[in-house]
């Protein structure tokens, strides 16, 4: 019996604005818990999405341009309570290779990929993730953070006019560091000093024992509140070291340098840009010159996302949509483009420290998207003496726990084949991300289709020759399937019968029939016999429907082998 229509309506309605699940039940405990929450995640983000614009090649204020409107839109479309949408090290370095460090370049491209995200959320093509495998997500990571974090060592040095690309990179790092500032390499390596002590003892005060006096758990919770904020107090302190050293006349530090004031217009993102010269490059131009990335960026961007917020999901104990989390990332990137954005996602990092703090609803980050929008309207100016240095420092350590070579270790153990999409991925992500996510996929579909072309058969010999199929039979497996019946059967010395046994094939097609038919036709030509056995009802109906010369088949082997040694049998078709 179907549900009443005002019952079946009430749902769908939950199901496109998850809001309307969790806003009936919102308390003062919420309220609490959320602004607790979104405050602190709003100290971490405004010092990260300045960071980030830079790794994506952007003035800084396009990382808070970024950095707000997935805390609204996310609010009432997501399925998380957890999870954090904004620029991140991984997005950041992607973009960084289609942009060229234009944003007009850098809207459009956040345009077109919330229109594809949105598109594969209404086609309800979520399945596509599922043929990035771990090995190749992990290899990108690793790769990713080793090229993000090492780009940064220019800005810890004070260097100037480094490529970016990796190799040319590491060269002229190491051939430019005579040209190093003593002000920017003090300054930057005790930013990374104080954010590697905080991390550390955050992480120690979280694996520490709760059986301890209020006064120390409180204690505790203070020291661990302050470490959660490390970004923003590095910067803040940074920021005051280098005004005074500028208003002093001196200049020892490279500074972030002049930010546009104020919030960013709200307006239809630009579809075309008037160069220097009075060069008109028009949307298709644009669209074209995105390439490839129109394709990684949105893949990648919804698979991180989706992970997270799977990963925390499970760590709460509550399901995420998959689709709609889809939809809201596209809704994010289109509304995005509207205020200047460049592509985001969901930030680990971020993430982690909404949960760890006790975030109740997405509501916490209307409370973050707020703090990033009064740093925007009040804080711009300050921006300009933010040094470089202190922003590599904090990007370092952002990006330094995703270089997880623990992974090598663990796929070595498990299955070492693995290790082929894993190093694939990671060694060509340094010539070019995209091309080491396309190689780390091409290699894990191919090892994918040889695995369907040559399943495991286990032969055995009791006078007839007995085939143990272990998959379904499909196209690919025909060629192989058709030479170990001969070798075994039709071409053994002498010829013998064949038993297939196929109580684990749950699927076969057209092309694996035909092929059946012909072998049984020259089973039938040389006077021996082949009989299925265990066939699933499935499996059955398809081979009955094709009309098989003598097509025999049995429950088990051992009838089989009864049948063929004279036993007599009568279900024959």
């Amino acid at each position: 019996m179907e549900p009443p229509i005002g019952i079946r309506w009430s749902a769908a309605l939950r199901s496109c604005f998850p809001i309307l699940s969790w806003l009936p039940r919102y308390n003062l405990t919420c309220v609490k818990m959320d602004v607790i929450a979104g405050v602190t995640v709003g100290l971490t983000t405004v010092p990260q999405a300045l960071a980030y614009a830079a790794v994506a090649g952007l003035p800084v204020q396009y990382g808070l341009y970024s950095a707000f409107m997935g805390c609204f839109v996310y609010c009432i479309f997501g399925t998380s309570k957890d999870i954090t949408l904004g620029p991140t090290a991984i997005m950041s370095l992607l973009c960084s290779g289609y942009i060229g460090g234009d944003p007009v370049f850098a809207v459009v491209l956040t345009l077109l990929c919330g229109v594809i995200q949105a598109g594969m959320a209404l086609l309800r093509l979520g399945f596509l993730l599922d043929f990035i495998s771990y090995p190749v997500i992990k290899g990108f990571t690793c790769a990713a953070a080793v090229t993000i974090g090492f780009g940064q060592v220019k800005n810890i040095l004070g260097l100037k006019e480094i490529p970016q690309q990796f190799f040319l990179q590491v060269y002229y790092t190491f051939h430019k560091i005579p040209e190093a500032r003593v002000g920017d390499v003090i300054l930057g390596l005790c930013c990374l000093f104080f954010l590697i002590m905080m991390t550390l003892m955050k992480n120690t005060l979280g694996s520490a024992e709760d059986e301890a006096p209020s006064l120390v758990r409180s204690a505790r919770g203070l020291v661990w509140s302050i470490a959660t904020i490390r970004n923003a107090l590095v910067v803040v302190a940074a920021v005051a070291v280098a005004y005074s050293s500028e208003v002093t006349g001196h200049h020892f530090f490279s500074l972030t340098g002049k930010t546009a004031k104020g919030l960013p217009p709200f307006k239809a993102p630009p579809l075309s840009e008037i160069v220097a010269n009075g060069t008109v490059i028009t949307f298709s131009e644009i669209a074209k010159d995105l390439g490839g990335g129109l394709a990684v960026i949105p893949l990648m961007g919804v698979l991180e996302s989706i992970a997270i917020a799977k990963a925390f999901g499970s760590q709460n104990n509550y399901r995420i949509d998959a689709n709609q989390e889809l939809f809201a990332i596209g809704l994010t990137n289109i509304m995005g483009s509207f205020v200047s954005a460049y592509p985001v996602t969901g930030s680990f990092g971020r993430t982690a420290v909404n949960s760890q703090t006790g975030v109740r609803t997405p509501a916490g980050g209307i409370v973050t998207g707020v703090i990033v929008l009064l740093s925007l309207a009040f804080l711009m100016p300050l921006f300009f003496f933010i040094p470089k240095a202190s922003l590599a420092a904090v990007i370092i350590c952002a990006v330094s726990p995703m270089m997880d070579f623990r992974v090598p270790v663990q796929l070595w153990r498990v299955k070492r084949l693995d290790l082929v999409p894993f190093m694939v991925t990671f060694l060509v992500s340094f010539w070019e991300v995209q091309y080491g996510i396309v190689g780390g996929v091409a290699v894990s579909a191919l090892m994918l289709l040889y695995i369907m072309a040559r399943p495991k058969v286990k032969v055995s010999d009791h006078g007839v020759a007995v085939l143990e199929l272990d998959s379904g039979l499909n196209f690919p497996v025909t060629e192989h399937l058709s030479r170990l019946v001969y070798t075994h059967a039709l071409h053994a010395s002498p010829p013998r019968c064949l038993v297939l046994d196929c109580s684990h094939v749950s699927s076969i097609d057209f092309t694996v029939v035909h092929e059946l038919n012909e072998l049984l036709k020259q089973f039938q030509l040389t006077g021996l016999s082949l009989i299925f056995t265990g066939l699933k009802p499935s499996v059955l109906k398809v081979l009955l429907a094709a009309d098989l010369p003598v097509f025999r088949h049995t429950d088990g082997v051992d009838e089989a082998l009864q049948l063929l040694n004279g036993i007599h049998y009568d279900q024959q078709f």
